[in-house]
């Protein structure tokens, strides 16, 4: 054994002891503990705390400070909730427990694309229950791959990548993943994106989003306008007592010639989405995250 083995397990035992305690308890218990570790965890994390007040101000700067700090209360437990959730993805393994917790508007929209035998964008947002599309995707009957990032550890990645494909999909590596969307998308599966995360300037175009200048990834509005691949938004809020709502938009078809212009214009058209998806639920949303940076105000 290496070091560098000695030191990825070190690491990941705190993390699987956690696992171990979440899924011996029942869903609703476990969820209830997330809830409260999340809320703890607001005392350990100050920058993240900041961050997130930071955030809400400037995107609700019509909001007093009494609102902005319940928010942030808010996201803190809803993060807690979230994790716990994706400690234990594989236990929603069947279509009956989907049918339990899941109410889903705009179904017609997928049926109709695989009616089709179409390929489509499925995007979506660190939003309420994101991972859930991971699991009833594939048990809906719809053949789906997720863009993700590798986790450092490889045994933490490890154990997320099997969380994620318990029920048949794939997750594709967000770097350099460009070659194997467009092998998902040729055998006529979805392919699922989040939208909402810095990425590099580098990389990236300037969009607005919440009133202030984001970087955003350009990559689905340049395949989609090169192949005509639908885009569906899709969301899912998690209510009081942790049954989800999933909100499946109408699709999106980008129909312009593929200029930096047009590619500039959908990137935005898809961030107004996912801000407007925000909206509905802030408290939901990944405030944590440094969404803006200095660099792209100074553009």
């Amino acid at each position: 054994m290496t070091k560098e083995d000695l030191l990825n397990i070190t690491e990941a035992a705190p993390f699987f002891s956690m696992v171990l305690l979440v899924r011996t308890l029942p869903r609703i218990p476990a969820l209830h503990l997330g809830k409260m570790l999340g809320r703890v965890s607001r005392f350990f994390l100050p920058n993240r705390r900041k961050t997130t007040c930071e955030n809400l101000h400037r995107a609700y700067p019509d909001k007093d400070n009494a609102w902005v700090k319940h928010q942030e209360k808010l996201v803190f437990e809803h993060l807690g909730i979230s994790a716990v959730e994706m400690l234990r993805l594989d236990r929603l393994n069947s279509r009956a427990e989907i049918d339990r917790l899941f109410t889903i508007e705009g179904l017609e929209h997928l049926e109709k694309l695989q009616a089709d035998n179409q390929a489509a964008f499925l995007l979506t947002a660190h939003l309420g229950f994101w991972e859930c599309g991971t699991i009833i995707l594939p048990l809906l009957g719809y053949p789906a791959d997720y863009v993700t990032k590798t986790i450092r550890n490889p045994y933490v990645d490890r154990f997320f990548k099997q969380q994620r494909e318990a029920s048949g999909g794939c997750c594709i590596d967000s770097k350099h993943g460009a070659r194997r969307i467009i092998k998902s998308l040729a055998k006529k599966r979805f392919v699922c994106l989040l939208l909402d995360q810095h990425i590099s300037k580098k990389h990236a175009v300037i969009v607005d989003f919440f009133g202030r200048p984001a970087y955003a990834t350009p990559i689905i509005p340049q395949i989609a306008l090169k192949t005509q691949t639908p885009i569906i938004p899709i969301f899912c809020y998690r209510n009081p007592d942790f049954s989800c709502h999933v909100i499946i938009e109408a699709p999106v078809i980008f129909t312009e010639n593929l200029t930096s212009e047009s590619i500039q214009s959908c990137t935005q058209q898809l961030t107004d989405i996912v801000e407007a998806a925000v909206r509905k639920q802030p408290d939901q949303w990944f405030w944590v995250h440094r969404r803006w940076r200095k660099s792209a105000e100074k553009k």
